[in-house]
């Protein structure tokens, strides 16, 4: 059931929790009070540099945040975080300026533009598109770091297993007997675990994927 039609009839089951990040305390108090009615698992930071100061010991999550702030704005806050490796889904709110204006500013990761003050049905339909974008970033920070388990030649065989070669074009390919071969694509399949060539391809596009 999507988020927001959830939201209608009450409850909110969402896999991880929102950050949000506004210098304006009624603001915060006030979105505070709504994500606690519906339970959903919510932080409030009072400015951008607290909470950068204590991102990188957080769980992954979704951010809400201010567009004009007085240490950083958003899109400052936004570079910051990718400048740390966190692409978490980003939700901007704002109470300034023109909102077609703001989306050509910010790139990747930014899910919505929502008008200050915030309409829950709009706030809700936004968290149920970052939901589905942090699991498939968290779905492929997963698959990279099996792919980093990989030594150097295996990764040169699952390229080759990918593109539909046998062992034995393998062997001959890299001058190497077919025994090492089967031995290596052993060790693939335990690593990534799968001996299915599909899902080697399908882990190898999520990976490729921006």
């Amino acid at each position: 059931m999507p988020i927001a039609a959830a939201a209608r009839q009450g409850h909110v089951l969402m896999r991880y929790p929102v950050y949000l990040v506004d210098d304006d305390a009624a603001v915060r108090e006030g979105l505070c009070l709504l994500f606690e009615a519906y339970k959903i698992s919510v932080i409030a930071f009072d400015g951008p540099l607290t909470f950068l100061r204590e991102v990188s010991l957080l769980p992954p999550g979704y951010l809400l945040l201010d567009l004009q702030m007085p240490e950083l704005n958003g899109l400052e806050l936004q570079r910051e975080l990718i400048g740390k490796g966190i692409d978490w889904p980003i939700i901007i709110i704002t109470g300034y300026g023109d909102l077609n204006s703001c989306r050509t500013a910010f790139q990747s990761r930014v899910v919505d533009f929502l008008a200050k003050p915030v309409d829950p049905e709009q706030l809700f339909e936004a968290l149920g598109k970052a939901e589905e974008l942090l699991g498939t970033v968290l779905e492929k920070q997963e698959t990279e770091a099996l792919f980093a388990t990989l030594t150097p030649r295996e990764n040169e065989i699952i390229n080759l297993v990918c593109r539909g070669w046998g062992s034995k074009e393998i062997a001959t390919s890299l001058n190497i007997s077919l025994r090492t071969v089967d031995a290596h694509r052993a060790n693939i399949s335990e690593k990534l675990g799968t001996t299915s060539v599909a899902e080697f391809v399908q882990m190898k596009m999520k990976i490729q994927q921006g």
